[in-house]
Protein backbone atom coordinates (compact mmCIF):
# COMPACT_ATOMS: atom_id res chain seq x y z
CA UNK A 1 0.00 0.00 0.00
CA UNK A 2 1.40 3.35 -0.96
CA UNK A 3 2.20 6.12 1.46
CA UNK A 4 -0.97 8.16 1.35
CA UNK A 5 -1.78 11.57 2.79
CA UNK A 6 -5.26 13.06 2.95
CA UNK A 7 -5.34 16.68 4.11
CA UNK A 8 -8.28 18.77 5.14
CA UNK A 9 -7.09 22.01 3.57
CA UNK A 10 -5.34 22.70 0.32
CA UNK A 11 -3.42 25.71 -0.84
CA UNK A 12 -4.97 28.14 -3.27
CA UNK A 13 -2.24 27.68 -5.83
CA UNK A 14 -2.48 23.86 -5.90
CA UNK A 15 -6.26 23.85 -6.08
CA UNK A 16 -6.19 26.43 -8.89
CA UNK A 17 -3.66 24.42 -10.89
CA UNK A 18 -5.64 21.23 -10.49
CA UNK A 19 -8.82 23.01 -11.50
CA UNK A 20 -7.22 24.42 -14.62
CA UNK A 21 -5.89 20.99 -15.57
CA UNK A 22 -9.23 19.35 -14.93
CA UNK A 23 -11.06 21.99 -16.97
CA UNK A 24 -8.72 21.64 -19.94
CA UNK A 25 -9.03 17.85 -19.89
CA UNK A 26 -12.80 17.99 -19.55
CA UNK A 27 -13.08 20.52 -22.41
CA UNK A 28 -10.98 18.39 -24.76
CA UNK A 29 -12.86 15.25 -23.83
CA UNK A 30 -16.13 17.10 -24.37
CA UNK A 31 -15.22 18.12 -27.94
CA UNK A 32 -13.84 14.67 -28.72
CA UNK A 33 -16.93 12.71 -27.56
CA UNK A 34 -19.67 15.20 -28.45
CA UNK A 35 -20.78 13.35 -31.56
CA UNK A 36 -20.76 9.97 -29.84
CA UNK A 37 -22.90 11.19 -26.98
CA UNK A 38 -25.47 12.75 -29.25
CA UNK A 39 -25.79 9.59 -31.31
CA UNK A 40 -26.30 7.29 -28.33
CA UNK A 41 -28.79 9.21 -26.18
CA UNK A 42 -31.84 7.44 -24.83
CA UNK A 43 -34.88 8.65 -22.95
CA UNK A 44 -32.79 8.75 -19.74
CA UNK A 45 -31.22 12.10 -20.57
CA UNK A 46 -31.08 15.07 -18.29
CA UNK A 47 -30.23 18.72 -18.67
CA UNK A 48 -28.64 21.10 -16.20
CA UNK A 49 -30.28 24.50 -15.84
CA UNK A 50 -28.00 27.27 -14.64
CA UNK A 51 -29.12 30.28 -12.64
CA UNK A 52 -27.48 32.93 -14.90
CA UNK A 53 -27.40 33.24 -18.68
CA UNK A 54 -24.59 34.76 -20.73
CA UNK A 55 -25.02 36.68 -23.94
CA UNK A 56 -23.44 35.04 -26.94
CA UNK A 57 -21.82 37.33 -29.47
CA UNK A 58 -20.46 35.14 -32.25
CA UNK A 59 -21.31 31.88 -34.00
CA UNK A 60 -18.43 29.97 -32.46
CA UNK A 61 -19.90 30.36 -28.96
CA UNK A 62 -23.40 29.44 -30.08
CA UNK A 63 -23.60 26.60 -27.59
CA UNK A 64 -23.30 26.99 -23.84
CA UNK A 65 -20.52 24.81 -22.44
CA UNK A 66 -20.99 23.72 -18.83
CA UNK A 67 -17.83 22.72 -17.04
CA UNK A 68 -18.33 20.59 -13.94
CA UNK A 69 -15.60 19.87 -11.44
CA UNK A 70 -16.19 16.51 -9.74
CA UNK A 71 -14.56 15.72 -6.44
CA UNK A 72 -11.86 13.07 -6.32
CA UNK A 73 -13.41 9.62 -6.09
CA UNK A 74 -11.56 7.94 -3.30
CA UNK A 75 -12.78 5.99 -0.32
CA UNK A 76 -11.61 8.56 2.23
CA UNK A 77 -13.42 11.51 0.66
CA UNK A 78 -14.93 12.62 3.96
CA UNK A 79 -11.97 12.13 6.27
CA UNK A 80 -9.68 14.92 7.32
CA UNK A 81 -6.89 12.72 8.59
CA UNK A 82 -3.41 11.80 7.46
CA UNK A 83 -2.58 8.12 7.09
CA UNK A 84 1.06 7.10 6.59
CA UNK A 85 2.23 3.51 6.32
CA UNK A 86 5.64 1.98 5.94
CA UNK A 87 4.86 -0.40 3.09
CA UNK A 88 6.00 0.60 -0.37
CA UNK A 89 4.30 -2.12 -2.42
CA UNK A 90 0.63 -2.57 -3.16
CA UNK A 91 0.93 -6.38 -3.34
CA UNK A 92 3.02 -7.33 -0.35
CA UNK A 93 2.36 -10.91 0.75
CA UNK A 94 4.00 -12.83 3.56
CA UNK A 95 4.24 -16.51 4.44
CA UNK A 96 1.60 -16.07 7.14
CA UNK A 97 -0.82 -14.85 4.51
CA UNK A 98 -0.39 -18.08 2.54
CA UNK A 99 -1.05 -20.17 5.63
CA UNK A 100 -4.14 -18.14 6.46
CA UNK A 101 -5.32 -18.48 2.88
CA UNK A 102 -5.01 -22.25 3.00
CA UNK A 103 -6.81 -22.39 6.33
CA UNK A 104 -9.64 -20.24 5.04
CA UNK A 105 -9.94 -22.46 1.97
CA UNK A 106 -10.19 -25.59 4.09
CA UNK A 107 -12.76 -23.96 6.34
CA UNK A 108 -14.73 -22.87 3.28
CA UNK A 109 -14.79 -26.38 1.78
CA UNK A 110 -15.79 -27.98 5.08
CA UNK A 111 -18.46 -25.33 5.60
CA UNK A 112 -20.01 -25.93 2.18
CA UNK A 113 -19.94 -29.69 2.72
CA UNK A 114 -21.62 -29.32 6.10
CA UNK A 115 -24.13 -26.93 4.55
CA UNK A 116 -25.17 -29.21 1.69
CA UNK A 117 -24.82 -32.70 3.18
CA UNK A 118 -28.29 -32.70 4.75
CA UNK A 119 -29.99 -31.37 1.64
CA UNK A 120 -28.20 -33.86 -0.62
CA UNK A 121 -29.09 -36.85 1.55
CA UNK A 122 -32.71 -35.78 1.81
CA UNK A 123 -32.98 -35.18 -1.95
CA UNK A 124 -31.45 -38.57 -2.79
CA UNK A 125 -33.73 -40.40 -0.36
CA UNK A 126 -36.82 -38.59 -1.65
CA UNK A 127 -35.82 -39.32 -5.25
CA UNK A 128 -35.44 -43.05 -4.54
CA UNK A 129 -38.77 -43.17 -2.71
CA UNK A 130 -40.51 -41.34 -5.56
CA UNK A 131 -39.14 -43.66 -8.24
CA UNK A 132 -39.86 -46.86 -6.30
CA UNK A 133 -43.58 -47.23 -7.22
CA UNK A 134 -42.81 -46.47 -10.86
CA UNK A 135 -40.10 -49.12 -11.00
CA UNK A 136 -42.36 -51.66 -9.27
CA UNK A 137 -45.01 -51.21 -11.96
CA UNK A 138 -42.60 -51.15 -14.92
CA UNK A 139 -40.49 -54.22 -14.03
CA UNK A 140 -43.17 -56.85 -14.93
CA UNK A 141 -43.68 -55.20 -18.33
CA UNK A 142 -40.05 -55.51 -19.43
CA UNK A 143 -39.90 -58.35 -21.96
CA UNK A 144 -36.24 -59.21 -21.40
CA UNK A 145 -36.97 -60.20 -17.78
CA UNK A 146 -39.69 -62.67 -18.91
CA UNK A 147 -42.04 -62.25 -15.97
CA UNK A 148 -45.00 -64.62 -15.94
CA UNK A 149 -47.87 -62.59 -14.54
CA UNK A 150 -51.57 -62.66 -15.15
CA UNK A 151 -52.92 -59.93 -17.37
CA UNK A 152 -55.12 -57.24 -15.92
CA UNK A 153 -58.25 -55.62 -17.30
CA UNK A 154 -59.66 -52.09 -17.06
CA UNK A 155 -59.36 -52.06 -13.26
CA UNK A 156 -55.57 -51.86 -13.62
CA UNK A 157 -55.89 -48.85 -15.92
CA UNK A 158 -57.87 -46.98 -13.28
CA UNK A 159 -55.33 -47.83 -10.62
CA UNK A 160 -52.48 -46.71 -12.86
CA UNK A 161 -54.20 -43.37 -13.56
CA UNK A 162 -54.82 -42.89 -9.83
CA UNK A 163 -51.19 -43.75 -9.04
CA UNK A 164 -49.94 -41.28 -11.66
CA UNK A 165 -51.99 -38.38 -10.29
CA UNK A 166 -50.99 -39.20 -6.73
CA UNK A 167 -47.33 -39.17 -7.71
CA UNK A 168 -47.82 -35.82 -9.47
CA UNK A 169 -49.47 -34.34 -6.37
CA UNK A 170 -46.69 -35.73 -4.18
CA UNK A 171 -44.04 -34.25 -6.48
CA UNK A 172 -45.62 -30.77 -6.52
CA UNK A 173 -46.20 -30.77 -2.75
CA UNK A 174 -42.65 -31.88 -2.01
CA UNK A 175 -41.21 -29.26 -4.35
CA UNK A 176 -43.34 -26.46 -2.89
CA UNK A 177 -42.68 -27.23 0.78
CA UNK A 178 -39.22 -28.81 1.07
CA UNK A 179 -37.17 -28.02 -2.05
CA UNK A 180 -35.98 -24.62 -0.86
CA UNK A 181 -32.61 -23.12 -0.19
CA UNK A 182 -31.73 -23.74 3.48
CA UNK A 183 -31.85 -20.54 5.50
CA UNK A 184 -29.23 -21.53 8.03
CA UNK A 185 -26.61 -24.15 8.84
CA UNK A 186 -27.26 -25.40 12.36
CA UNK A 187 -24.80 -27.18 14.63
CA UNK A 188 -27.25 -29.96 15.63
CA UNK A 189 -29.59 -32.12 13.58
CA UNK A 190 -33.19 -31.11 13.05
CA UNK A 191 -35.06 -33.86 14.89
CA UNK A 192 -38.34 -33.66 12.94
CA UNK A 193 -36.59 -33.66 9.58
CA UNK A 194 -34.47 -36.63 10.65
CA UNK A 195 -37.66 -38.39 11.79
CA UNK A 196 -39.36 -37.81 8.43
CA UNK A 197 -36.33 -39.03 6.49
CA UNK A 198 -36.11 -42.10 8.71
CA UNK A 199 -39.79 -42.90 8.03
CA UNK A 200 -39.27 -42.51 4.29
CA UNK A 201 -36.27 -44.84 4.40
CA UNK A 202 -38.04 -47.45 6.56
CA UNK A 203 -41.18 -47.48 4.41
CA UNK A 204 -39.25 -47.63 1.14
CA UNK A 205 -36.96 -50.39 2.40
CA UNK A 206 -39.91 -52.38 3.78
CA UNK A 207 -41.86 -52.16 0.53
CA UNK A 208 -38.87 -53.24 -1.53
CA UNK A 209 -38.18 -56.09 0.89
CA UNK A 210 -41.73 -57.45 0.56
CA UNK A 211 -41.65 -56.79 -3.18
CA UNK A 212 -38.56 -58.95 -3.55
CA UNK A 213 -39.82 -61.74 -1.26
CA UNK A 214 -43.42 -61.93 -2.41
CA UNK A 215 -43.20 -60.91 -6.07
CA UNK A 216 -39.69 -61.11 -7.54
CA UNK A 217 -39.00 -64.63 -6.27
CA UNK A 218 -42.25 -65.89 -7.87
CA UNK A 219 -41.84 -64.06 -11.19
CA UNK A 220 -41.11 -67.25 -13.16
CA UNK A 221 -43.87 -69.38 -11.67
CA UNK A 222 -46.82 -70.39 -13.79
CA UNK A 223 -48.83 -67.19 -13.54
CA UNK A 224 -49.24 -67.28 -9.79
CA UNK A 225 -48.95 -63.49 -9.55
CA UNK A 226 -51.44 -61.12 -11.12
CA UNK A 227 -50.43 -57.73 -12.46
CA UNK A 228 -53.41 -56.25 -10.57
CA UNK A 229 -51.84 -57.19 -7.23
CA UNK A 230 -48.53 -55.56 -8.25
CA UNK A 231 -50.30 -52.32 -9.15
CA UNK A 232 -52.20 -52.38 -5.85
CA UNK A 233 -48.89 -52.88 -4.03
CA UNK A 234 -47.36 -49.82 -5.77
CA UNK A 235 -50.45 -47.69 -5.10
CA UNK A 236 -50.29 -48.53 -1.40
CA UNK A 237 -46.65 -47.37 -1.39
CA UNK A 238 -47.70 -44.05 -2.95
CA UNK A 239 -50.43 -43.64 -0.30
CA UNK A 240 -47.88 -44.21 2.45
CA UNK A 241 -45.61 -41.55 0.94
CA UNK A 242 -48.52 -39.08 0.81
CA UNK A 243 -49.26 -39.63 4.49
CA UNK A 244 -45.59 -39.14 5.37
CA UNK A 245 -45.63 -35.87 3.40
CA UNK A 246 -48.69 -34.73 5.35
CA UNK A 247 -46.96 -35.61 8.62
CA UNK A 248 -43.85 -33.68 7.57
CA UNK A 249 -45.91 -30.57 6.77
CA UNK A 250 -47.61 -30.72 10.17
CA UNK A 251 -44.42 -31.26 12.16
CA UNK A 252 -42.08 -28.91 10.29
CA UNK A 253 -44.37 -26.11 9.10
CA UNK A 254 -47.72 -25.98 10.91
CA UNK A 255 -46.65 -26.84 14.47
CA UNK A 256 -44.61 -23.67 14.92
CA UNK A 257 -47.28 -21.23 13.71
CA UNK A 258 -49.28 -20.95 16.93
CA UNK A 259 -47.62 -18.44 19.33
CA UNK A 260 -46.65 -20.00 22.64
CA UNK A 261 -43.71 -17.95 23.95
CA UNK A 262 -42.78 -14.35 24.61
CA UNK A 263 -39.29 -13.57 23.31
CA UNK A 264 -37.24 -10.53 24.33
CA UNK A 265 -34.08 -9.72 22.37
CA UNK A 266 -31.57 -7.22 23.81
CA UNK A 267 -28.46 -6.03 22.01
CA UNK A 268 -25.75 -5.74 24.62
CA UNK A 269 -23.67 -3.11 22.81
CA UNK A 270 -26.24 -0.28 22.89
CA UNK A 271 -29.19 -1.73 24.84
CA UNK A 272 -31.71 -1.73 21.99
CA UNK A 273 -34.44 -4.32 22.57
CA UNK A 274 -37.46 -5.78 20.77
CA UNK A 275 -40.15 -8.23 21.85
CA UNK A 276 -41.86 -10.92 19.78
CA UNK A 277 -44.22 -13.87 20.10
CA UNK A 278 -42.93 -17.22 18.90
CA UNK A 279 -44.22 -20.75 18.42
CA UNK A 280 -42.75 -24.07 19.49
CA UNK A 281 -39.22 -24.39 18.11
CA UNK A 282 -35.94 -25.94 19.09
CA UNK A 283 -33.23 -23.68 20.52
CA UNK A 284 -31.15 -23.60 17.35
CA UNK A 285 -34.17 -22.91 15.15
CA UNK A 286 -35.29 -20.23 17.59
CA UNK A 287 -31.86 -18.62 17.17
CA UNK A 288 -32.35 -18.56 13.39
CA UNK A 289 -35.84 -17.10 13.88
CA UNK A 290 -34.42 -14.36 16.14
CA UNK A 291 -31.70 -13.48 13.62
CA UNK A 292 -34.29 -13.11 10.86
CA UNK A 293 -36.18 -10.56 12.97
CA UNK A 294 -32.94 -8.89 14.07
CA UNK A 295 -31.88 -8.08 10.52
CA UNK A 296 -35.38 -6.79 9.79
CA UNK A 297 -36.31 -4.75 12.89
CA UNK A 298 -33.12 -3.59 14.63
CA UNK A 299 -31.26 -0.43 13.73
CA UNK A 300 -27.72 -0.43 12.38
CA UNK A 301 -25.16 -0.72 15.16
CA UNK A 302 -22.63 2.10 14.99
CA UNK A 303 -19.78 1.62 17.49
CA UNK A 304 -18.52 5.16 16.85
CA UNK A 305 -21.66 6.64 18.44
CA UNK A 306 -20.85 5.17 21.85
CA UNK A 307 -18.68 8.21 22.70
CA UNK A 308 -20.46 11.48 21.99
CA UNK A 309 -18.37 14.50 21.03
CA UNK A 310 -17.89 16.63 24.13
CA UNK A 311 -16.13 19.81 24.96
CA UNK A 312 -12.56 19.51 26.11
CA UNK A 313 -12.39 19.85 29.84
CA UNK A 314 -9.34 20.08 31.98
CA UNK A 315 -8.79 16.93 33.96
CA UNK A 316 -9.52 17.29 37.62
CA UNK A 317 -6.30 17.47 39.56
CA UNK A 318 -6.02 15.38 42.69
CA UNK A 319 -3.56 16.58 45.33
CA UNK A 320 -1.89 14.43 47.94
CA UNK A 321 -0.45 16.05 51.06
CA UNK A 322 2.42 14.57 52.99
CA UNK A 323 3.86 15.67 56.34
CA UNK A 324 7.56 15.63 55.46
CA UNK A 325 8.87 17.54 58.47
CA UNK A 326 6.71 15.67 60.93
CA UNK A 327 5.20 18.84 62.42
CA UNK A 328 2.63 18.07 65.08
CA UNK A 329 0.26 20.81 63.97
CA UNK A 330 -1.11 19.65 60.58
CA UNK A 331 -4.61 21.06 60.81
CA UNK A 332 -4.00 23.31 57.79
CA UNK A 333 -3.00 20.36 55.62
CA UNK A 334 -6.01 18.33 56.74
CA UNK A 335 -8.31 21.23 56.00
CA UNK A 336 -6.90 21.63 52.48
CA UNK A 337 -7.22 17.90 51.77
CA UNK A 338 -10.83 17.90 52.94
CA UNK A 339 -11.61 20.85 50.69
CA UNK A 340 -10.07 19.11 47.66
CA UNK A 341 -12.02 15.92 48.36
CA UNK A 342 -15.26 17.84 48.72
CA UNK A 343 -14.68 19.62 45.40
CA UNK A 344 -14.02 16.33 43.59
CA UNK A 345 -17.17 14.83 45.12
CA UNK A 346 -19.21 17.80 43.85
CA UNK A 347 -17.76 17.29 40.38
CA UNK A 348 -18.77 13.63 40.45
CA UNK A 349 -22.28 14.55 41.54
CA UNK A 350 -22.69 17.00 38.67
CA UNK A 351 -21.46 14.56 35.96
CA UNK A 352 -25.01 13.57 35.03
CA UNK A 353 -25.83 17.21 34.29
CA UNK A 354 -22.86 17.47 31.98
CA UNK A 355 -23.90 14.29 30.19
CA UNK A 356 -27.45 15.59 29.78
CA UNK A 357 -26.34 18.89 28.25
CA UNK A 358 -23.83 17.14 25.99
CA UNK A 359 -26.54 14.87 24.60
CA UNK A 360 -28.86 17.83 24.09
CA UNK A 361 -26.15 19.74 22.27
CA UNK A 362 -25.33 16.74 20.10
CA UNK A 363 -28.98 16.24 19.13
CA UNK A 364 -29.27 19.93 18.28
CA UNK A 365 -26.23 19.75 16.01
CA UNK A 366 -27.55 16.62 14.29
CA UNK A 367 -30.91 18.24 13.60
CA UNK A 368 -29.24 21.39 12.32
CA UNK A 369 -26.99 19.52 9.90
CA UNK A 370 -29.89 17.34 8.82
CA UNK A 371 -31.88 20.43 7.90
CA UNK A 372 -28.92 21.80 5.94
CA UNK A 373 -28.53 18.49 4.11
CA UNK A 374 -32.22 18.33 3.13
CA UNK A 375 -32.12 21.93 1.90
CA UNK A 376 -28.94 21.34 -0.12
CA UNK A 377 -30.38 18.18 -1.70
CA UNK A 378 -33.61 19.92 -2.67
CA UNK A 379 -31.69 22.80 -4.22
CA UNK A 380 -29.43 20.40 -6.13
CA UNK A 381 -32.38 18.41 -7.51
CA UNK A 382 -34.01 21.60 -8.84
CA UNK A 383 -31.18 21.93 -11.38
CA UNK A 384 -31.99 18.56 -12.97
CA UNK A 385 -34.96 17.83 -15.20
CA UNK A 386 -35.82 15.38 -17.94
CA UNK A 387 -34.68 16.31 -21.42
CA UNK A 388 -38.21 15.95 -22.80
CA UNK A 389 -39.40 18.58 -20.30
CA UNK A 390 -36.76 21.12 -21.36
CA UNK A 391 -38.07 23.65 -23.90
CA UNK A 392 -34.87 25.43 -24.93
CA UNK A 393 -31.54 24.05 -26.14
CA UNK A 394 -29.69 21.94 -23.59
CA UNK A 395 -26.82 19.49 -23.34
CA UNK A 396 -28.15 15.93 -22.83
CA UNK A 397 -26.54 13.80 -20.13
CA UNK A 398 -27.05 10.26 -18.90
CA UNK A 399 -27.96 9.62 -15.23
CA UNK A 400 -24.34 9.10 -14.12
CA UNK A 401 -23.20 12.39 -15.65
CA UNK A 402 -26.18 14.20 -14.13
CA UNK A 403 -25.33 12.72 -10.72
CA UNK A 404 -21.72 13.89 -11.00
CA UNK A 405 -22.96 17.36 -12.04
CA UNK A 406 -25.21 17.99 -9.03
CA UNK A 407 -23.27 16.06 -6.37
CA UNK A 408 -20.68 18.79 -5.59
CA UNK A 409 -23.43 21.21 -4.54
CA UNK A 410 -24.55 18.92 -1.71
CA UNK A 411 -21.29 17.07 -1.00
CA UNK A 412 -20.22 19.36 1.85
CA UNK A 413 -23.57 19.18 3.67
CA UNK A 414 -23.69 15.40 3.24
CA UNK A 415 -20.09 15.08 4.42
CA UNK A 416 -20.78 17.07 7.59
CA UNK A 417 -23.92 15.08 8.35
CA UNK A 418 -22.18 11.73 7.86
CA UNK A 419 -19.30 12.93 10.00
CA UNK A 420 -21.43 13.98 12.96
CA UNK A 421 -23.56 10.81 12.78
CA UNK A 422 -20.41 8.64 12.43
CA UNK A 423 -21.54 7.06 9.12
CA UNK A 424 -18.45 7.88 7.08
CA UNK A 425 -16.91 4.36 7.34
CA UNK A 426 -20.04 2.89 5.71
CA UNK A 427 -20.42 5.22 2.74
CA UNK A 428 -17.80 5.94 0.10
CA UNK A 429 -18.13 8.64 -2.50
CA UNK A 430 -18.54 6.07 -5.27
CA UNK A 431 -21.39 4.35 -3.44
CA UNK A 432 -23.10 7.72 -2.91
CA UNK A 433 -22.74 8.57 -6.60
CA UNK A 434 -24.18 5.18 -7.56
CA UNK A 435 -27.14 5.73 -5.25
CA UNK A 436 -27.67 9.21 -6.65
CA UNK A 437 -27.55 7.82 -10.19
CA UNK A 438 -30.17 5.23 -9.27
CA UNK A 439 -32.38 7.92 -7.72
CA UNK A 440 -32.18 10.10 -10.83
CA UNK A 441 -32.87 7.13 -13.10
CA UNK A 442 -36.13 6.34 -11.30
CA UNK A 443 -37.14 10.00 -10.69
CA UNK A 444 -36.94 9.80 -6.91
CA UNK A 445 -37.41 12.87 -4.76
CA UNK A 446 -34.57 14.42 -2.72
CA UNK A 447 -35.94 12.97 0.52
CA UNK A 448 -36.14 9.52 -1.09
CA UNK A 449 -32.46 9.86 -2.04
CA UNK A 450 -31.52 10.91 1.52
CA UNK A 451 -33.55 8.15 3.17
CA UNK A 452 -30.55 5.81 3.06
CA UNK A 453 -28.48 8.25 5.15
CA UNK A 454 -31.19 9.67 7.44
CA UNK A 455 -32.72 6.32 8.46
CA UNK A 456 -30.78 3.69 10.41
CA UNK A 457 -33.34 0.87 10.22
CA UNK A 458 -33.03 -2.03 9.37
CA UNK A 459 -29.64 -3.67 9.78
CA UNK A 460 -29.65 -4.95 6.20
CA UNK A 461 -29.68 -1.36 4.96
CA UNK A 462 -25.99 -1.33 5.79
CA UNK A 463 -24.08 -2.35 2.66
CA UNK A 464 -21.42 -4.05 4.79
CA UNK A 465 -24.02 -6.59 5.92
CA UNK A 466 -24.73 -7.76 2.38
CA UNK A 467 -22.57 -10.86 2.53
CA UNK A 468 -23.56 -14.36 1.37
CA UNK A 469 -22.96 -15.90 4.82
CA UNK A 470 -23.38 -14.35 8.26
CA UNK A 471 -21.59 -16.31 10.98
CA UNK A 472 -22.97 -16.19 14.52
CA UNK A 473 -21.97 -18.12 17.64
CA UNK A 474 -24.77 -19.62 19.74
CA UNK A 475 -24.11 -19.93 23.48
CA UNK A 476 -26.56 -21.91 25.62
CA UNK A 477 -26.42 -24.25 28.62
CA UNK A 478 -29.02 -26.63 27.14
CA UNK A 479 -28.63 -29.01 24.20
CA UNK A 480 -29.44 -27.00 21.08
CA UNK A 481 -31.71 -29.63 19.52
CA UNK A 482 -34.11 -29.53 22.50
CA UNK A 483 -37.27 -27.41 22.34
CA UNK A 484 -37.39 -24.04 24.05
CA UNK A 485 -38.96 -23.88 27.49
CA UNK A 486 -40.00 -21.35 30.10
CA UNK A 487 -36.98 -19.36 31.31
CA UNK A 488 -34.67 -20.47 28.49
CA UNK A 489 -31.84 -17.98 27.89
CA UNK A 490 -29.22 -18.05 25.13
CA UNK A 491 -26.86 -15.59 23.49
CA UNK A 492 -25.87 -14.94 19.88
CA UNK A 493 -22.45 -13.36 19.21
CA UNK A 494 -20.85 -11.83 16.16
CA UNK A 495 -17.73 -9.70 16.60
CA UNK A 496 -18.75 -6.76 18.84
CA UNK A 497 -22.49 -7.48 18.66
CA UNK A 498 -24.15 -9.77 21.20
CA UNK A 499 -27.86 -10.59 21.37
CA UNK A 500 -29.26 -11.82 24.68
CA UNK A 501 -32.48 -13.78 24.12
CA UNK A 502 -34.82 -14.62 27.00
CA UNK A 503 -37.91 -16.78 26.48
CA UNK A 504 -41.03 -16.88 28.66
CA UNK A 505 -44.30 -18.75 28.20
CA UNK A 506 -47.39 -16.80 27.29
CA UNK A 507 -50.00 -16.89 30.08
CA UNK A 508 -53.20 -18.85 29.84
CA UNK A 509 -56.07 -16.44 29.29
CA UNK A 510 -59.20 -17.22 31.24
CA UNK A 511 -62.21 -15.45 29.70
CA UNK A 512 -65.42 -15.33 31.73
CA UNK A 513 -68.79 -14.08 30.62
CA UNK A 514 -70.45 -11.21 32.44
CA UNK A 515 -74.11 -10.46 31.77
CA UNK A 516 -75.44 -6.94 32.30
CA UNK A 517 -78.99 -6.65 33.52
CA UNK A 518 -81.01 -4.57 31.03
CA UNK A 519 -82.93 -2.92 33.89
CA UNK A 520 -79.73 -1.50 35.33
CA UNK A 521 -78.93 0.26 32.05
CA UNK A 522 -81.29 3.20 32.73
CA UNK A 523 -80.50 6.67 34.03
CA UNK A 524 -82.26 9.54 35.84
CA UNK A 525 -81.55 13.22 35.23
CA UNK A 526 -81.32 15.23 38.42
CA UNK A 527 -81.71 18.98 38.13
CA UNK A 528 -81.07 21.73 40.61
CA UNK A 529 -81.18 25.51 40.49
CA UNK A 530 -77.53 25.80 39.40
CA UNK A 531 -77.65 23.20 36.62
CA UNK A 532 -77.55 24.58 33.05
CA UNK A 533 -79.35 22.33 30.56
Amino acid sequence: METESVRSGHSVHSSHSRRSKGNSCSTSNHHRSRGYRRSNRSDRSFSVTSGSKREIGNDRRNEEVIEVQVLAQDDNWGDNTTAITGNTSEHSVSVDDFSKLGKEFEEGVSFHCHRLIGTVIGAMLAFCAFLSPIVMVILPKIETLKWKVQKCGPECDGLLISCSFKLLILLIGTWAVFFRKPKATMPRIFIFRALVLALVFIFTFSYWLFYVVRIVEKRKSDYEISYHSIVLFAVSHVDALLFIHYLAVVLMEVRQLQPQYFVKVVRSSDGESHCYSMGQLSIQRAAVWVLEHYYRDFSIYNPYLETLPSKTRKPASVFKFYDVDGTPNNTTINGQSRAVLAASARRRDSSHNERFYEEQEYNRRVQKRRARLVTAAEEAFTHIKRLRDEQGPAIPMDPSEAAQAIFPSMARALQKYLRITRQQPRHTMQSILDHLTLSLTHDLSPKAFLEKYLTQVPVLQNDNEHTPVQTWALVCDVLLSRPVEQGCVFMLRQNDVSLLVSIHSLPHFSITEEIIDPKSNKFVLRLNSETSV
